[in-house]
């Protein structure tokens, strides 16, 4: 008796402080050392278990994929104990000390960045789970004797100039539950896995069957520094069968548009420069052709995160009405490290002209809805298949000056994350991991965030086959070809992984292209094909700061940029800006072979060169 009164004292001096989610059963605590569970309480920690993959100084918060990972953890404590319960009930062993009977504990350190991490974990679940709003799951984590929680930052080298807090990331997870982004009932961990990794393909899905953020191809299938490159031909098959459409590229030209269009497929060219902001003319242009498109939307700039991540998150906040701070949260959990330095305070800036935008179309769009239901007759019907080409967008082009150059001498930001994220190494296999509680995950990714048939992995592409089985056929017989063969079997492994998910098979929604045909079809005009019927099938990238940035508006981010340093985490305005290039740098092996630290000079262009006119 006294070991047991003893055991009670020692677990309510643990929880003195502890954040309670519900009553008697489930709590988060901030704790100095690895307590033991005893015969009231059930301890657990998920510092070491999930851990966040870093660029530079951003630690979070964790990925969507470990978020899901955690909630089927607890679910599955929490299911034990219910039918623990029961088990006890109908035994009559009421006086049994089961896992029914115990206070669950989810602790973790006085790491900052870990209890960080672990707030927005026990957080999200109440929100998902216990339905809580963010506010009252936040509410729950601060209280008692907790204290406020680390902010996360970008994924930049440098001072850190915005503030991403706990309840930003809870908001940003109840905004994408209420409109259907975000459903473990059918989300599938194993494909999320499988394709973020830079060796399957690099991408992940912002907004489910609407846009997938991904690394920019490359001309040609290779492994590149230890980097492997993927073709455009190695996406074709898996953006078949998930109905992507068009492809929207931001970085400077690298490959021939032409490869995807001869694919069926419709792409534009909306270039700025990496670490930048968008124009109002290259964010209207974006804005309108993801309001046209028929299918989903796969859009890259260089690593497919800086760039992409902000003209998606634009789309969020006209659309879904996000908040910059929901928007970059919700872009992150699903894609670590989007949206980068002053990208952050564009998307705080835009927030109230986007949210009025999209006010005005909805207006528009349910008078027009009220105006087709009254049976009125329609005197242009006949003018319904009319549509504006994209030639205006893709057919002019202007390069930028030398100062600027993505595929030149100098490293840009895009270049050095896609370097570290290539560096990472894979994770050991979590496929005895528990997805839904019930059953093992599959061994075949499915579509991401979204219900998917499983596709047959017995045929593979024709073209992306041949690309393989070229690759695999480098000699090996001399020594000083052994490290190339290795890196060259790694890419072909890498094409098999990307292909095979997306094969051919039975029973999934019907392909947007019809993969039996001898030949593709003819890509789809989306804006008016006035000028595109004229104009040649391969057009250069066109660079729109050229001829709509202004001084003014440049003065006017600066201005908004300086506003926000008091979010910095140190309280210090932040008036550090970095060059465009590192002097004396090799441009083909800088930062490639040596630690990260060494090549990390150059990571988001300077506020005052923004001002200038590229």
């Amino acid at each position: 008796m006294d070991v047991i009164l003893s055991s009670e004292m020692a677990d309510d001096h643990d929880l003195i402080g502890a954040s309670e989610f519900i009553k008697d059963r489930l709590y988060f605590a901030t704790l100095r050392s690895k307590p033991k569970s005893t015969a009231n309480t059930h301890y657990f920690c998920t510092d070491d278990e999930f851990v966040y993959e870093n660029f530079y100084a951003d630690f979070g918060p964790l990925n969507l994929a470990m978020l899901y990972r955690y909630c089927c953890k607890l679910n599955k404590k929490l299911k034990l104990a219910r039918c623990s319960y029961l088990m006890c009930s109908c035994f009559g062993m009421l006086k049994s000390f089961t896992l029914a009977r115990k206070r669950i504990v989810h602790y973790t350190s006085f790491d900052q960045r870990k209890r960080a991490n672990a707030a927005v974990l026990i957080g999200a679940y109440s929100v998902i789970y216990l339905k809580k709003t963010p506010e009252e799951a936040y509410r729950a984590l601060i209280s008692g004797s907790n204290a406020s929680y680390l902010p996360f930052r970008d994924a930049s080298f440098g001072n850190c100039t915005y503030s991403l807090t706990v309840l930003d990331c809870l908001n940003g997870i109840r905004k994408a539950l209420h409109h259907g982004f975000l459903d473990f009932e059918t989300f599938d961990v194993t494909e999320y896995e499988h394709y973020e990794r830079v060796e399957n393909g690099d991408f992940n899905w912002i907004v489910p069957g609407k846009f997938l953020a991904f690394s920019g191809p490359h001309p040609k299938s290779k492994v590149e520094n230890g980097y492997p490159l993927h073709a455009p031909e190695a996406y074709f098959s898996y953006f078949r069968k998930h109905n992507v459409s068009t492809i929207i590229r931001l970085n400077k030209k690298n490959y021939e548009a032409k490869r995807f269009t001869d694919a069926g497929f419709d792409h534009y060219d909306l270039f700025f420069v990496d670490g930048s902001t968008p124009s109002d003319v290259i964010t209207r242009r974006f804005l309108h052709i993801s309001e046209s498109s028929d299918g989903a939307i796969a859009v890259h700039c260089k690593a497919g995160l800086g760039r992409t991540g902000t003209l998606i998150g634009c789309y969020l906040m006209k659309h879904y009405r996000f908040t910059a701070a929901e928007t970059i949260a919700w872009i992150r959990i699903c894609r670590p490290g989007s949206i980068i330095g002053p990208q952050q305070h564009f998307l705080e800036e835009k927030q109230t002209n986007l949210w009025a935008q999209g006010d005005s179309l909805r207006s528009k769009q349910q008078k027009t809805r009220a105006y087709e239901d009254s049976s009125v007759p329609r005197l242009i019907s006949s003018m319904d298949e009319l549509t504006m080409s994209s030639g205006f967008f893709r057919s002019s082009s202007i390069e930028e000056n030398g100062e600027y150059s993505e595929n030149g001498l100098s490293m840009t930001q895009g270049d050095k994350l896609r370097a570290l994220k290539g560096r990472r190494q894979p994770r050991s296999s979590t496929s005895t991991t528990l997805t839904r509680l019930t059953g093992s995950s599959t061994h075949v990714p499915v579509s991401p965030l979204k219900p998917s048939k499983l596709p047959s992995s017995s045929s593979i592409p024709t073209a992306t086959s041949a690309s393989a089985k070229r690759i695999s056929r480098i000699s090996s017989s001399s020594s000083a070809n052994l490290k190339s063969f290795c890196l060259n079997s790694r890419l072909t492994n890498s094409l098999g992984n990307l292909c095979v998910v997306a094969g051919d098979s039975g029973n999934h929604s019907r392909p947007l292209f019809a993969s039996s045909s001898p030949s593709y079809p003819v890509p789809r005009a989306t804006f008016a094909n006035i000028s595109a019927m004229a104009a040649p099938n391969v057009h250069d990238e066109v660079n729109n700061n050229g001829d709509h940035y202004s001084a003014s508006n440049a003065n006017s981010k600066i201005s908004a940029f300086s506003n926000h340093n008091h979010k910095s985490l140190g309280g210090a305005s932040n008036t550090r800006r970095f060059g465009l290039e590192e002097p004396g740098q090799n441009p083909v092996t800088a930062g490639l072979s040596r630690p990260s630290a060494r090549y990390l000079s150059r990571s988001i262009p300077s506020l005052q060169s923004e001002c200038v006119r590229y």
